[in-house]
């Protein structure tokens, strides 16, 4: 770990010692917390939010990859690794398939409340997001868990060579608050870059900095150019209907591709020409290839992608209403913290990650995990991580936490300058890496002076007055939001191709001599490389 402040911080509020720390309230947090009190340890969780409504997975409808032993699973993994762009790893696959069926037999144990099939079997392939959300909290709080809601963690605690706690507030008071813990879970979730996307508000990257802030790198940051389809004005982000669209255009004409042929199926191969479209004017659809049976299997499948047609009075099996592709960032994409062990350490001791806070290239490659791959990732990762970070801290008992120092930097600590308005630098941020011109499509040209913009934007942060009180919290977000879309500029300047969910109009080929992933790093000064030895050869040798 590089080495930081040297003075001892001033201890303020509230201070709990335990043995492992989990940041984050999603699906990854709760297993991680489950997975590490099975193993013996004394474990808090820290929320941003309430554990079990926050976060992208509370309010969706979600699938998991759930592949029952057998010859069938090695056959999953194969047809899904095709998909990979050659990034993706074959036994990380096949274990993230194992763990996570495994513990899907866990919840039906457990008594989660899984549908029926005709048969009387359980289908437990699917999680309706508020119950599993709620469920999980209830298992973890039934393991001893001490829960803190709506307290944000803001930076990590550490000395040279270790991980050993966090900081943070009580959003209630504004009140400082620290864990010092034998291990560091970062389950944090991905980056939604302040778009407005179903439970995307506080996925601010928060993670990214911290592990950062500590000596991480990230890798996959590149793969950022996740889209989907909305109807325009929404934040709901539920691309399953536009299967069943037809696109028309402004003057209500449908959308044609080069061969002349309508332009349907939203998230598949209509997505692209929607996006094209897109930059010349309003796109409208209409879902008018959904069959009655289909219709109704929708909306009982899918409630809530229904309710903001109720509200603007629409019927989307018949009317013609506008759409939009939101960004969807790491949230949906790949990178994340980048893993360098099998139970999702990050290589800095004392520190792991898991779920959209990690990188999932080992399951996903350079393309979207989302729905079901990163719902199963969550689960398996979130469990490998708290049973890491349980054995570590077993090992970290009895050492001298004194010398535990505050890694926050950008926000937190820095000169007396100028205060800086939050709100217009998120809007930079967002303008500098949402629009489908920039991240949907990319060029030198847009990359080169998003650049520019960015590391302008990180100067005024880092020079900007350090914030106090319940201030301290938009600043951090606003200081990881701006990591993270230099982290992913970096990355995308240097893959010269396109790969997966990474599209250069620059170079629009795929090259074999690029098949390797992009490790960054660094926060002042970032740094980009090739990763010139891959994660199953390090293992072997």
């Amino acid at each position: 770990m590089a080495s930081r402040r040297k003075e001892q911080p001033t201890l303020e509020g509230r201070l709990i010692e335990t043995d492992v720390l989990v940041v984050g309230g999603g699906p990854a947090a709760g297993w991680a917390a489950l997975s590490a009190a099975e193993a013996g340890a004394r474990v808090v969780l820290a929320d941003k939010g309430y554990h079990g409504t926050s976060g992208a997975t509370a309010p969706s409808n979600t699938g998991t990859w759930c592949v029952p032993p057998g010859e069938g699973r090695a056959a999953s993994v194969e047809q899904r690794f095709k998909r990979t762009v050659g990034l993706a790893d074959r036994r990380w696959m096949l274990r993230a398939a194992d763990q996570a069926y495994e513990n899907l037999q866990k919840l039906v144990e457990w008594g989660y409340p899984f549908p029926s099939e005709e048969d009387g079997s359980l289908y437990i392939a699917n999680l309706r997001g508020p119950d599993y959300m709620r469920f999980l909290r209830q298992r973890v709080q039934k393991a001893g868990v001490t829960i803190l809601d709506h307290h944000p963690v803001l930076e990590l605690l550490g000395d040279d060579n270790h991980v050993a706690g966090a900081a943070g507030l009580a959003r209630r008071t504004g009140a400082s608050f620290q864990v010092r813990a034998g291990a560091v879970v970062l389950a944090t979730g991905g980056c939604a870059f302040f778009e407005r996307i179903l439970g995307g508000t506080g996925l601010t990257g928060d993670g990214y900095l911290f592990a950062a802030e500590a000596g991480a790198s990230l890798s996959g940051m590149e793969f950022t150019g996740k889209y989907t389809l909305a109807p325009h004005g929404t934040s709901l982000n539920k691309g399953l209907p536009f299967r069943w669209a037809t696109f028309y255009g402004a003057d209500g004409q449908v959308l044609r591709d080069a061969r002349g042929e309508p332009v349907t199926n939203g998230i598949g191969g209509g997505e692209r020409l929607v996006a094209e479209a897109l930059l010349f004017g309003p796109v409208y659809a209409r879902l008018d290839l959904a069959e009655p049976a289909m219709q109704d299997w929708l909306r009982r499948g899918q409630p809530n992608c229904f309710q903001p047609y109720e509200r603007m009075g629409v019927n989307p099996f018949e009317d013609l209403f506008r759409v939009d592709l939101k960004y969807e960032g790491t949230v949906r994409g790949t990178g994340g913290i980048r893993i360098v062990s099998s139970d999702c350490g990050t290589g800095i001791s004392g520190l792991y990650a898991a779920g959209d806070a990690a990188s999932r290239e080992n399951v996903t490659g350079g393309i979207s995990g989302g729905g079901a791959i990163n719902a199963s990732w969550a689960i398996a990762s979130g469990w490998w991580a708290g049973h890491g970070a349980a054995r570590h801290a077993r090992r970290w008992q009895g050492r001298d936490g004194n010398r535990l120092r505050p890694l926050g930097r950008t926000g937190l600590r820095g000169p007396a300058g100028e205060a800086i308005d939050l709100a217009a630098a998120a809007r930079t941020v967002h303008d500098e890496i949402a629009p489908l011109d920039k991240s949907y499509w990319r060029t030198a040209a847009t990359l080169e002076a998003s650049g520019r913009t960015l590391e302008d934007l990180w100067s005024r942060l880092n020079g900007a007055s350090p914030a106090a009180g319940l201030d301290r919290l938009q600043t951090r977000e606003v200081a990881a939001v701006t990591a993270s879309a230099r982290w992913t500029v970096a990355a995308a300047a240097l893959r010269t191709e396109s790969r997966g969910v990474h599209r250069r109009r620059d170079f629009p080929g795929e090259s074999e001599a690029q098949a390797s992933r992009i490790i960054v790093s660094g926060l002042d000064r970032v740094t980009a490389v090739r990763e010139t030895l891959s994660l199953e050869t390090a293992q072997e040798g």
